[in-house]
C-alpha cells in the first residue's frame, strides 16, 4: 500500500507541474513507480491508477498533445482541480493556524504547507504559545475511531481481566484517550485509557450495537471517571450495607467479605466525593487507605462536629 500511494503522489506531482499533455510512454519511463518489468504489467498498474485518482475526484483528461492530433496525453486540467480561495478572514486564518500549531498527534508537528496555501503565512506575534501532544498509539485511535463510527465491538486486556466493549465514544481529556461504552452483557457505561488497554482487538461485521439517542461522550466520561478515576482507595464497609454502598458506587470490587465487614477496593478521582459517600452511611463504612483520604474524611468529621 505504501509503494501506491507513493507511485500515485509521483502521478500526480507530475502531471501538475508539466502543465502539458503526457503521454503514458513518458510517464513510463519519467515518473518513479512504474519501472514493470513488461508493457502489460504497466498498462495493468497504469490502469488502476488512473481509475484511483479519478475516484479520489482528480480531473484526469485525455488531449491531443501537439496541433497535428496525432498522439494523445494525459493531463490533469489546473481549472477544475485547484480550490477556489475560500476568502479567510485574518481572524480565522489565525484560528486554523493556532489550531494547527497547538494540536499534534505523537507529538508531531502538523504541516503547515497547506494552511500557507490559504492566504499565506501570518504574523510571527500570532504564533501560540501553547501546545498539546494528542499521545502516540495513533495506529490504535484509528483503530478505535473506526470501531466507534462502525459500531464494532473491540476486545482488549485491562487491568488483568479480558473485556468485550461495546465503544459508544472516544474522546481526549487532560492528555488521554479514553473509550466510553458498556461491557457486552452488561448495561453500565464505564470508561477505559486507551493507554492502560493490551492487545486491542475491532471484531466482527459493522451495526453490532446501537448507541443510545442524545449520548453524550463527553457528559457520560465525566460522570464516570467521578467515580472510575485513577486513583484506588480500600474500604471497610458494614455487611449489611455493603449492597447498598457498592449500588451507589459503581465499579467497587469486592476483596473480602466476613459476615461483620466487607472489604472492597474502589476507584477515584474525586477525593471529595468518598468522603460524602462514606458519611452517607454515618459510621458504618471505614477508609483504610490511603492515609491521606482517611486523614480528610477525619478532618471533615471533626470540622463538622
Amino acid at each position: 500500500m505504501h509503494n501506491v500511494i507513493e507511485r500515485i503522489l509521483n502521478l500526480l506531482a507530475f502531471l501538475l507541474t508539466v502543465n502539458r499533455p503526457v503521454t503514458a510512454e513518458e510517464i513510463r519511463f519519467t515518473v518513479k513507480g512504474y519501472d514493470q518489468p513488461s508493457d502489460e504489467a504497466f498498462r495493468r498498474t497504469f490502469e488502476r491508477d488512473k481509475d484511483l485518482l479519478r475516484s479520489l475526484g482528480v480531473p484526469l483528461d485525455m488531449t491531443a498533445t501537439d496541433i497535428w492530433e496525432v498522439e494523445l496525453g494525459y493531463v490533469v486540467p489546473t481549472e477544475d482541480y485547484i480550490l477556489d480561495d475560500p476568502g479567510l478572514t485574518e481572524e480565522e486564518r489565525s484560528a486554523l493556524f493556532f489550531a494547527a500549531q497547538a494540536v499534534k498527534f505523537g507529538g508531531q508537528p502538523t504541516e503547515m504547507g497547506a494552511l500557507f496555501k490559504l492566504g499565506g503565512s501570518l504574523s510571527p506575534l500570532t504564533s501560540p504559545v501553547v501546545g498539546a501532544d494528542l499521545g502516540p498509539g495513533l495506529d490504535v485511535v484509528g483503530s478505535l475511531f473506526g470501531a466507534v463510527s462502525e459500531r464494532r465491538r473491540i476486545t482488549f486486556d485491562y487491568r488483568g481481566k479480558a473485556r468485550v466493549v461495546y465503544p459508544y465514544g472516544l474522546l481526549h481529556r487532560k492528555g488521554r484517550w479514553y473509550v466510553v461504552g458498556p461491557e457486552k452483557g452488561d448495561s453500565v457505561t464505564k470508561a477505559f485509557r486507551v493507554d492502560r488497554m493490551g492487545a486491542m482487538t475491532v471484531k466482527g461485521d459493522p451495526g453490532q450495537f446501537k448507541r443510545p439517542r442524545r449520548f453524550d461522550p463527553s457528559a457520560a466520561l465525566s460522570e464516570v471517571t467521578a467515580v472510575q478515576g485513577d486513583q484506588e482507595a480500600i474500604v471497610n464497609v458494614d455487611s449489611e450495607i455493603a449492597s447498598v454502598a457498592m449500588a451507589r458506587w459503581p465499579f467497587a470490587e469486592q476483596v473480602e467479605s466476613t459476615e461483620d465487614v466487607t472489604i472492597l477496593r474502589i476507584r477515584y478521582d474525586d477525593a471529595l466525593r468518598v468522603v460524602q459517600w462514606a458519611l452517607s452511611f454515618d459510621d458504618r463504612i471505614e477508609i483504610v487507605s490511603p492515609g491521606a483520604l482517611r486523614d480528610r474524611l477525619v478532618a471533615h468529621v471533626e470540622h463538622v462536629a
